[in-house]
């Protein structure tokens, strides 16, 4: 099933799909050496890489039209474990991070983002966005004016480029700046730094490798913790840019054989000397954006960087960083979320503080799977509060010495304690009913609220009796209650 793909995903878009392929590979390679810098690899580790996961996901990816690659979310993991023991271990790394997402697709691991609110996928993105434009400020501090003159150049190209009639609507925007500002520069012999002053470009294509480590548990325990996050950190980065890609195509995706696919095609990449790499969010806006749809494009963008790099190296390296640097600027723009901005003010305080808390843990620390985390459990911990706020109690006089309290909503762990401050123990009475009919009980803090509440009444001198509860209270009641054992009662008064 994983290599099955309607036809319509490769054929259905072929002019936009090419020209948008050769965009993304011109806007890959100086991210891609950027990228093995950081990581502390040689520049071919980062390209190689890029070719391969590209050219693999393309088919075996969930989502079509979206771009996978070296990433520096990954590259920054990686940073100890190239430093302690080398590259090797790196290539190691990469092809057990392809076993464990595997592992992950076939457990159905991808259909957890359900759990991701939309406020943590609006902060992820709009994080993602400022991290885009950070990234490119090096590339305009201690510069010339003549930098600053050609990414202004560039960005005009890029936005007004679209609305010449007819070239505007059948060219990507962000390929004629590339290809008008590297004209320029070269007419009029500009001393501006230009993509081969990144680092040395390749000159052969990937050969197969296997990692030159010895096979035994000293090598896994090294390389298991950073393999372990970068499926992670790949996994999240990869479900999260999905999740993008559908809402801006009006398409689903399969979140699993996508799991399995960056699987697959990070094993490609360490078998043929690049690092892992997962989707990557500014690349999939900079190809849907320039038309881009189908797997044709993602294909285009692998195979075009392997001839980019490869045989049209001397070409490749004239190109400006100013006009990278204006892609990238365009693509910054148009991945944040301004609706968010505009929306804080009619949108729940617990929604904005989710999404700030994200971008801010995001940004302050570079590693995208922190700031999921902690806007994921901002987002469960909200959610409790609010619905434990939506329990109630009330009491009736039903008869003579009984009374009858009628227990509405939710019984957890957020909600246990009020629902026993909502009970009279110094009232004198005969019998006492409660109806749980509208509530639900969900785990042990709620049977142990209810042990309380039983215990103290009959301590008291009251009867109780339980009524109207549904299968599945009934169930985590009957299993976990202790009020109807006298011997667990009596250690729960004692204490012993």
């Amino acid at each position: 099933m994983i290599f099955l793909s309607k036809k319509a995903d490769w054929l259905g878009n072929i002019r936009g799909d090419v020209l948008a392929g050769i965009v993304v590979a011109l806007a890959l390679v100086p991210e891609a050496i950027a990228f093995s810098i950081i990581a502390g690899v040689d520049p071919k580790v980062g390209l190689y890489a890029s070719f391969c996961i590209a050219t693999i996901i393309a088919i075996v990816g969930g989502r079509p039209g979206m771009i996978s690659a070296a990433t520096g979310a990954m590259a920054l993991l990686m940073v100890t474990l190239v430093k302690e023991h080398g590259l090797e271990y790196l290539l190691a790394a990469t092809l057990l991070t392809g076993v464990l997402q595997i592992i992950a697709g076939y457990l159905k691991l991808g259909s957890l983002m359900r759990f991701v609110s939309r406020s943590v996928v609006t902060g992820f993105v709009n994080a993602l966005a400022i991290l885009i434009f950070l990234a490119q400020l090096p590339e305009l501090t201690n510069v010339t004016w003549h930098v600053y003159a050609m990414t202004a150049a560039g960005l005009g190209i890029i936005y007004l480029f679209p609305y010449l009639p007819v070239l505007g609507k059948n060219i990507p925007s962000p390929l004629v700046c590339i290809v008008l500002l590297t004209i320029l520069s070269q007419v009029i012999g500009l001393e501006i730094r230009t993509v081969g002053d990144m680092g040395e470009l390749p000159d052969t294509l990937p050969i197969f490798l296997w990692p030159d480590v010895p096979l035994n548990m000293t090598t896994l325990w090294i390389i298991l913790p950073y393999s372990i996050g970068l499926a992670i950190v790949g996994l999240l980065e990869s479900m999260m840019t999905a999740t993008i890609v559908d809402d801006l195509t009006d398409t689903k995706s399969d979140r699993n054989r996508e799991c399995k696919g960056q699987g697959i095609a990070n094993i490609g990449a360490g078998l043929l000397g690049g690092m892992a790499g997962c989707a990557m969010i500014g690349q999939s806006i900079i190809n849907i954006k320039s038309g881009g749809r189908g797997r044709l494009s993602t294909i285009t963008a692998g195979i075009f960087l392997l001839i980019l790099v490869v045989f049209l190296g001397e070409w490749l390296k004239q190109i400006p960083m100013a006009a990278l640097v204006a892609v990238m600027i365009m693509v910054s723009i148009g991945t944040f979320s301004w609706s968010s901005i505009r929306d804080m003010k009619s949108h729940p305080l617990s929604s904005s503080i989710v999404m700030v808390a994200t971008v801010i843990v995001v940004v302050g620390t570079h590693n995208l799977a922190m700031g999921v985390f902690v806007g994921v459990l901002l987002s469960a911990l909200f959610f409790a509060n609010k619905i434990s706020r939506f329990m109630v109690v009330k009491q009736t006089m039903t008869a003579e010495q009984m009374r009858t309290y009628k227990v509405t909503g939710q019984i957890f762990f957020a909600s246990a304690d009020k629902f026993v401050d909502a009970f009279d123990f110094q009232e004198v009475v005969d019998k006492v009913s409660i109806d749980l009919s509208h509530a639900h009980f969900w785990d042990i803090s709620a049977v142990g609220a209810l042990d309380k509440v039983v215990i103290k009444f009959r301590r008291e001198g009251a009867v109780v009796e339980l009524v109207g509860m549904n299968d599945a209270t009934a169930t985590v009641i009957d299993k976990f209650a202790v009020h109807n054992d006298p011997a667990a009662v009596e250690k729960m008064m004692t204490g012993h």
